[in-house]
């Protein structure tokens, strides 16, 4: 992170465009914990899906819960002669039940895991409604371990922790079932889903992840796409700039159109490299590339512009460009007049008719909430939560359709 003044004045400025530009709620995905036994606990509770790991999307996993004796809240990683697997006195998969507090979520989870825990069950520590455990932010904590959290998680409310904490000192065998069946709605033979992305590839763990998801996703994406199995939309969050800094240095540099689409620069530094403007003219071009190649039939080529454009075009080679861009929208046989008509003129003290849409959909409505995370995953109009890679998102996918109307490639491979 910069320090200094302008470090300060990008995180105002960041802090001023969110609240203005997001004013819809924040929906905490959740799916149900059936308690089987003891008999006092016999009950189905709600629980938070954390945004990591892997929730067992249109499945259940049973085990048996666990409270350590020490390391309560899983921030140091388990001793040697500490394992979890199968060692909960049923020969079921142990939940470790874990205290919230003094480290991140996904720690907690790492260190489960590697415990040898098939579930992590976080207990709140203070009586609130139920949040989203999200990973850390870049530059706040080591990220090598976290795409290889490969179980669920769950956060339980703080009366819930505490009542199975009880249980377990009688001591009481403590049996759940973590269900994610009704996590997302499954009404039909289609799957409708978006995913909201990013073009900038210079964010860290995050964006190191959303590249390779891309990569790993697109065969498959294409398949359902072109079969009629899915109706897909990518889409892109932006920002606005407050009109009272509409002529700051920040905005001058992180918006286009005077202010109406802003997205933060990407290292944090307006004396070098590329600017947050720069990241919303490729957003404009990639959301335009999908608007003409839906009208003309294709959607699916958008994965093939996206992938191709990663490849050719990164920020650190400087070919981040609306040049570079143009040759690889020519290479896969789009009209590239039909898509600068759609950019149009970025400088321009103007609304733009596909980025204003871009916004407006940012904001939940019914069921969905605002999308706050990059990137998000929304099916059937339900946010996903969980590890963005192939296998667990086809699974989310595949569990959104009707009972019976899944198509071969979720037998096969979901």
């Amino acid at each position: 992170m910069m320090e200094g003044k302008v470090g300060v004045g990008i995180c105002v400025l960041l802090l001023l465009l969110m609240c203005e530009s997001t004013k819809g709620r924040f929906v905490v995905e959740k799916n149900n914990l059936r308690v089987t036994s003891p008999e006092n606990l016999k009950d189905t509770y709600e629980c938070a899906i954390g945004n990591f790991g892997v929730p067992q999307y249109g499945g259940t996993l049973a085990g048996a819960v666990v409270y350590p004796k020490t390391n309560q809240k899983a921030c140091k990683s388990f001793t040697d002669d500490v394992s979890f697997k199968f060692n909960s006195g049923a020969g079921l998969p142990v939940f470790l039940l874990v205290d919230r507090g003094d480290c991140y979520f996904t720690l907690k989870a790492w260190n489960a895991q590697k415990a040898g825990a098939a579930a992590i069950l976080v207990a709140d520590d203070r009586p609130e409604p139920l949040i989203t455990m999200d990973t850390p932010e870049e530059g706040h904590a080591r990220s090598d371990y976290l795409q290889n959290i490969s179980i669920p998680s769950a956060l339980i409310s703080l009366s819930l922790g505490e009542a199975i904490k009880k249980a377990l000192n009688k001591p009481d065998m403590v049996k759940v079932n973590l269900d994610w069946r009704e996590a997302l709605p499954h009404p039909d033979d289609r799957v409708e889903y978006e995913f909201w992305t990013n073009s900038n590839d210079e964010c860290g763990p995050k964006c190191d992840s959303q590249k390779q998801f891309l990569k790993d996703f697109k065969g498959v994406a294409q398949i359902l796409e072109k079969k009629g199995y899915t109706q897909f939309t990518p889409h892109y969050i932006t920002w606005y700039c407050p009109e009272a800094f509409i002529l700051s240095r920040q905005c001058k540099s992180q918006c286009i159109n005077n202010g109406r689409y802003c997205a933060p620069d990407p290292d944090e530094d307006f004396s070098r490299g590329y600017e947050g403007k720069d990241v919303v003219v490729q957003n404009l071009l990639q959301a335009c590339f999908f608007k003409v190649a839906n009208e003309s039939g294709k959607p699916w080529l958008w994965w093939d512009y996206v992938t191709d454009f990663a490849i050719r075009c990164p920020m650190r080679e400087e070919k981040y460009t609306k040049e570079c861009a143009e040759d690889v929208i020519s290479s896969l046989g789009v009209d590239v007049k039909k898509i600068q008509e759609c950019v149009g003129n970025t400088g321009a003290d103007a609304e733009n008719q596909v980025l204003k849409a871009e916004q407006k959909a940012q904001i939940g409505k019914g069921s969905r909430g605002d999308v706050t995370i990059l990137p998000t995953l929304i099916i059937n109009n339900r946010q996903y939560r969980g590890k963005l890679d192939k296998g667990t998102v086809l699974k989310a996918i595949c569990s959104g359709f009707e009972e019976t109307t899944e198509p071969v490639i979720c037998l096969r491979d979901g």
